[in-house]
């Protein structure tokens, strides 16, 4: 089976950093824009992302099937980074690990209602922290 060309949505949304720039995103509204995420894609430029927006908060996780290029995974519960997976590592073959927010370190996926991928090390980059504050806006698109 051949694999399908990756997707590139337009960036219609911006995270603006307290004390920082703005990451520009694309946003995964479907269920198939999400189960299709930055597969295939080459390593994303810095300031630029995904966001995946959740309609009610849910133990979401995450994995990197198909995924070409390392992430950070931010966790987002109520407009704050509820935890970072940094540095995800891809998997090109099944099975692949999932990752989850995990705040308190009890081992189960805690839940949120948003996740935002960014190139791995951004976060590190650019001081995201657990309890940051996730106020994301709309921009037009301009690929």
């Amino acid at each position: 089976m051949d694999a399908l060309p990756p997707q590139q949505l337009p960036l219609t949304a911006r995270w603006c950093l307290i004390q920082g720039p703005c990451i520009d995103l694309e946003v995964a509204r479907t269920a198939e824009q999400k189960r299709l995420g930055l597969m295939q894609r080459p390593a994303l430029p810095p300031l630029r992302g995904m966001w995946f927006p959740f309609s009610a908060p849910a133990p979401e996780r995450f994995w990197m099937f198909n995924t070409i290029a390392p992430l950070d995974l931010v966790f987002v519960r109520d407009g704050r980074v509820l935890d970072l997976a940094p540095e995800v590592p891809v998997c090109p073959a099944l099975p692949c690990r999932s990752y989850w927010a995990d705040a308190d370190g009890n081992g189960r996926a805690d839940f949120v209602d948003a996740v935002i991928e960014i190139g791995a090390g951004e976060a590190a980059r650019l001081g995201i922290r657990r309890g940051d504050r996730v106020t994301i806006g709309t921009i037009t698109s301009r690929n």
